[in-house]
Parts: structure tokens; sequence; C-alpha cells
């Protein structure tokens, strides 16, 4: 596994892209940085990390075989490899909030940004990027957030963690890459946050309404319940869910 260590950097994600347009790398060359200045998370939203304390990587999977309508499968995999990565340390009530972020009962612990490579109007690889709070124990205003160190009260190394991550990714490659789309979505619906439960939502407008997560599209859109019993669809840009 070719790892690429660096001090500080505006986004190992940016990164990763910039160099793997200029050279062949191997699969699974990960980018790891002390201190992402320019972290990112979805549709635009940023990423703050306390230098040193926490994961902060991206990885390069080389995938060849989805189309455009089968790429969640991606998001899938890697979310429930965290969560087996974080179960093999023994932090409490995982799951995910859709589409990727990784939650211990409802603490944010770990996003996820996946970005795909597209050559000749193929995918030809995926950056994925994955934000860990490991060590770190003060958030300024962000009360959603937690730490590994917070949860556990143990100061972990970084290598290891990223070990784990790497081997648990490394598990659910083929998953993806055999396209058991069936048996990746039954797995990611099991651990999916407040799923069957009273939820609270927020649309384009700033509209709340109360929904029942049931699921997801094959296409990775979350399918709610609302009050009326209709099941509608919506995807990341659409809504917000607020606990």
């Amino acid at each position: 596994m070719n790892i690429i260590k660096l001090d500080a950097i505006g986004s190992t994600n940016d990164y990763l892209k910039e160099i793997y347009t200029k050279r062949n790398l191997e699969d699974y060359t990960v980018v790891s940085a002390l201190e992402q200045i320019k972290g990112r998370g979805q549709i635009g939203t940023s990423w703050a990390s306390e230098k040193g304390k926490n994961l902060t990587i991206s990885v390069l999977k080389k995938i060849v075989c989805l189309d455009h309508s089968e790429q969640f499968s991606i998001s899938m995999g890697v979310s429930l490899a965290i969560v087996k990565a974080l179960n093999y340390f023994a932090v409490p009530q995982l799951k995910i909030k859709w589409p990727n972020d990784i939650l211990s009962a409802n603490k944010k612990i770990c996003g996820i940004l996946i970005e795909n490579i597209i050559k000749n109007g193929q995918m030809n690889a995926a950056v994925i990027g994955i934000g860990l709070n490991v060590n770190q124990t003060y958030f300024d205003h962000l009360q959603s957030a937690s730490s590994l160190k917070l949860i556990n009260g143990i100061t972990y190394s970084l290598d290891e963690v990223l070990h784990q991550v790497m081997k648990q990714l490394k598990e659910y490659a083929p998953l993806i890459e055999d396209r058991a789309f069936d048996q990746l979505k039954k797995e990611y619906e099991e651990n999916l946050f407040r799923k069957d439960k009273p939820s609270t939502f927020k649309n384009l407008d700033g509209e709340l309404f109360m929904g029942f997560i049931q699921g997801v599209t094959d296409t990775g859109k979350l399918l709610v319940k609302l009050e009326d019993n209709r099941i509608e669809e919506f995807d990341l840009k659409q809504i917000k869910l607020l606990y």
C-alpha cells in the first residue's frame, strides 16, 4: 500500500486527484495529512480538523465497472467499511446518517466525500476522502461533533486506525466491484440512522415536516414515508434530516 504523508495540504482529495492525472498510481494509494486546511464535506460544506489529532485521508480506488446509476454502491461500501473499522475499536451505537456521515449515538465522528474520476465518458476511479475524529476533544461551536477519544476515553494511534480503515475498505471493495448491490443495500439500511423512527426534516423552502425513513433507492435517494402514508424520494439537495 502506497502512503503519501503530508504535514499540511489544502485538500487531500484535490491533491490525490491532481497527482493521479500526472502519473500512474497503484490501487489504494493513500494521501494522509496532519492538517487539512481546506477540507470539504458534502455539497460544499467545510470540514475543520485540529492538526495531528484526526485521520484526514484520501484513498484512490480504481473502479471501471460501474455505470453512473450504480455509483451510490461506493458510498454504501465505504460507509459500512468505516462502521466495521470502528466496531473493532468498540465505538458504541454506530449508525450511518444518510448519505454517509458516521455517528456514534447522535454525534458525528466521521464524514466521507467521494469524488469520481471520469475518463473518456466512463468511470475510471474514485477518490475517497475520509475525515475521522480520533483524538480531538474540542469542537468549538459544533455541538453535534465528537471523537473516539471523547467517546471511549482513549488516545488512539492514528496509524492503527488507518490500518483498520484500509483493511475494511479492502474487505468491502469486492462487493462494489462484483456489483453486489442488494447485499450492500441490505446491510446499509440495517445501519441507517433513524430508520423507521419518526423524524423531522427541513426542505429547500426551510419548511419542517415529519416522516419515517424507509431506506434508499438504488441511486441513493432517501425514501421517506410522509404523514399521509405516501413514500417520497429525496436527494441530498432537497432535504436535511434534523433528527
